[in-house]
């Protein structure tokens, strides 16, 4: 829940919950809905959502609108009508974002009602499943992050597990059944009120603006039972919650130890690490139990890879055959890849390009820092040297040439504003030069 102290009340609820879960595999909680519209977890939710911000729903009522109407008020109401059950979900919002690839991500935005009551499910929830999820799920969850998951990958090559199904799905967010979904749910949780409510998010309607500005709704998840909205806080423990599914079958129908193919999974990227040449079996079962999961797997995309000859990306990281610049011995290590490379650069672009002339530079040193230092904040594992190096020399190069046009000089870029008067006198922070917090790193 982001950077928030969670109040003692709501981490004491918390703390009960994970551990009769965690005490009783097969306890099932029959009274978790009148958690739910409790005052402090209704609070602590509209703080998290107010530290995340994010953009107004269909209603267009923002967190200031709310606050002048006055919070206690607003989420005394909210309260109310989840205690009298008059409370519906209005319809999400969607908008598309872009992709490195060009294409659109569709992206809902639910209105603050309905994201402060998934929040205050989400708080009541999550201690409850987390305590079922395998170490194998690294996304949406405390101590483990796309990091931990690359360095488990890391990990399992580096043991001999160097035969791997590099695995994708097509939209998985899109695609999980409600049905089967809401068996995982209720697995645990038995309390009718709960499972109506998360029913009633998954069936919300979408509405979108066309070209001209009409808006219109679609109810596709409603009628074609799947589906469950990204952008929702309640989606990335839903989407835990059925990838889980695949994870437990896998060890179950014993393929872990038959194949010793150990998954590795954040969100809806996965690997399949195998040891000897297991890949061609271990993508057989995939697709076989995907297909009993009513999940697609995205055949162009996926594809069997042999270390150390072959390579594979998996959460921005290029995994593959390095040589140590001490010894030239060769060794397997993840480095940035190339497409992580490039988003970095067009982002270095954008940010220095000729319409950003009338910010001070000042300002446009702390921007750059703020994203250089973000990147390498992820990109810490592995030989990470020449990613930076390369980096370093683009923003440069990309700065002196915004502060020539800014100050309407022609030329003389590396002579007016060299390194020094870059990185001593601005403040631009010089990648290579960051500390680097793991052993591995610097080979």
């Amino acid at each position: 829940m982001g950077n928030l102290a969670t109040p003692i009340s709501v981490q004491g609820l918390r703390t009960a919950l994970h551990a009769k879960a965690k005490e009783e595999p097969e306890f099932r909680f029959y009274a978790l809905y009148d958690k739910i519209y409790r005052m402090d977890v209704l609070r602590h939710a509209y703080a998290c959502c107010r530290a995340n911000k994010g953009a107004p729903g269909v209603d267009g009522l923002t967190f200031d609108d709310v606050e002048q109407y006055g919070q206690e008020r607003w989420l005394g109401e909210l309260a109310q009508q989840l205690r009298d059950g008059t409370y519906r979900p209005e319809a999400v919002r969607r908008v598309y974002i872009p992709k490195p690839n060009g294409k659109l991500r569709p992206l809902g935005i639910p209105r603050l009602a309905e994201r402060v009551c998934q929040t205050a499910a989400m708080l009541v929830l999550e201690p409850i499943f987390e305590a079922d999820l395998p170490p194998e799920q690294h996304a949406y969850r405390q101590n483990r992050s796309a990091q931990s998951a690359v360095r488990e990958v890391h990990g399992l090559l580096a043991s001999g597990h160097k035969d791997v199904v590099d695995a994708d799905l097509s939209g998985y967010f899109d695609t999980i059944p409600h049905v089967e979904l809401m068996k995982s749910v209720a697995r645990r949780v038995v309390d009718r009120r709960v499972l109506h409510l998360v029913k009633l998010w998954l069936d919300a309607p979408v509405e979108e603006e066309d070209e001209r500005g009409r808006k219109k709704r679609t109810t596709s998840n409603r009628d074609t039972k799947r589906g469950i909205p990204q952008g929702s806080p309640i989606s990335p423990l839903l989407s835990n919650l059925y990838m889980r599914r695949f994870i437990l079958g896998w060890k179950k129908a014993g393929l872990e130890q038959r194949l010793g193919a150990r998954i590795v999974n954040y969100a809806d990227d996965l690997v399949i690490c195998c040891k000897g040449s297991n890949a061609q079996k271990a993508l057989a079962a995939m697709r076989q139990m995907m297909g009993l999961l009513k999940l697609t797997v995205n055949e162009e995309k996926t594809r069997i890879c042999r270390l150390p000859d072959g390579e594979f990306d998996f959460l921005g990281y290029t995994f593959g055959r390095r040589y140590s610049v001490k010894t030239r011995r060769p060794y397997i290590a993840a480095r940035p890849s190339r497409k992580s490379i490039k988003r970095m650069t067009e982002t270095v672009r954008i940010q220095t390009g000729r319409n950003m002339a009338w910010m001070d530079a000042g300002e446009m040193v702390k921007r750059l820092n703020q994203k250089l230092g973000g990147w390498a904040n992820y990109f810490s594992l592995g030989p990470v040297t020449p990613a930076y190096r390369f980096l370093d020399k683009y923003t440069t190069n990309r700065l002196r040439r915004w502060l020539c046009k800014k100050h309407k000089q022609r030329s003389g870029g590396v002579a007016r504003y060299p390194d020094e008067y870059l990185y001593q006198q601005l403040g631009l922070i010089r990648l290579p030069k960051l500390p680097q917090n793991l052993p591995w790193a610097k080979a």
